[in-house]
């Protein structure tokens, strides 16, 4: 089995106050992955992600579409 990785991304658009974070934190779970998503002062968020590549790669795939109310414009 690989050793877990960890991957740092900024997201930016409508980000903040429509349960970015909450949702994050969700798919995370499902993908059994460990971090953290914080809101940033410039109104990005940062999402922090440890474990397992392919998890890692379908965290990445959904943070670029975001949760229903979300617009993604940059990862």
């Amino acid at each position: 089995m690989p050793p877990p990785i960890t991957r740092a991304y900024y997201i930016s658009g409508r980000v903040q106050g429509v349960g970015f974070r909450a949702h994050t934190q969700a798919k995370a779970l499902e993908l059994s992955l460990c971090g953290a998503a914080i809101n940033l002062n410039d109104g990005r968020v940062y999402v922090e992600a440890l474990g397992a590549q392919d998890s890692i790669s379908k965290l990445a795939q959904w943070l670029a579409l975001g949760p229903r109310f979300a617009r993604v414009d940059s990862v």
